[in-house]
């Protein structure tokens, strides 16, 4: 963090306020759901002998693997609010709303995950073609910029993003002292639902099939 910091504000110059506060919030969110999700497309793959010597619910061997993440990234959010003090931020009672930011956050995780861990199993240039779209998805998110630098003609779909409504509510948390909106949580629930919806079923319709592609 130390580092991005220094990274960040020496190269980026930005009159954005607390610009190494306003990177590292978007940066911890990114990278939770990007590392989470580029190692659950192994999940299954890497797990041949769950897969097929052991009966249990499949879908909990994608989970393990967003759980350890989730316990790495949590540690990761712990250290950042100390450092938000030596950057001049000072969170207040609103920061005790983060973790249900990280929850919601996993939530889509674990939904994404179902149908990456899937698909990868069936389809093995998937991880591949997830590396150039978390790479796109870096740059279509407002990581390095402010949301409001987008073109108005594009914001509609823009906003659609549940990973960019997770970052501008963890900003809201700590660099605007206010809770989430109701825009923000709509965003969130409606796409995780529908993906979360679509990766189980992804995974119910494959995984009869998964001890044969292993």
């Amino acid at each position: 963090m130390v580092i991005l910091t220094v990274v960040f504000s020496l190269l980026l110059r930005s009159n954005i306020p607390n610009f190494p506060a306003f990177i590292l919030m978007a940066l911890l969110i990114w990278r939770f759901f990007q590392v989470a999700t580029s190692q659950s497309l192994y999940s299954i793959v890497g797990n041949p002998s769950l897969v097929s010597s052991v009966y249990l619910p499949r879908a909990l061997i994608v989970l393990s693997s967003n759980l350890a993440n989730l316990f790495g990234s949590s540690i990761e959010f712990i250290v950042l609010l100390p450092l938000l003090f030596l950057l001049g931020v000072h969170p207040d009672i609103y920061a005790f709303f983060l973790p249900v930011i990280v929850l919601m956050e996993f939530v889509l995780i674990f939904a994404v995950s179902l149908l990456l861990a899937s698909l990868n199993l069936k389809y093995r240039d998937v991880s591949q073609i997830w590396d150039i779209a978390i790479q796109l998805g870096f740059f279509l998110s407002p990581i390095v910029y402010d949301e409001s630098s987008v073109p108005s003609r594009y914001k509609p779909l823009y906003s659609l993003n549940p990973i960019t409504r997770l970052i501008e509510a963890t900003r809201g948390l700590f660099l605007q002292q206010q809770l989430p909106n109701l825009y923000d949580l709509f965003i969130i629930f409606s796409v995780t639902g529908l993906i979360l919806i679509a990766g189980l079923a992804v995974f119910q319709h494959l995984q009869i099939t998964f001890a044969e592609e292993l």
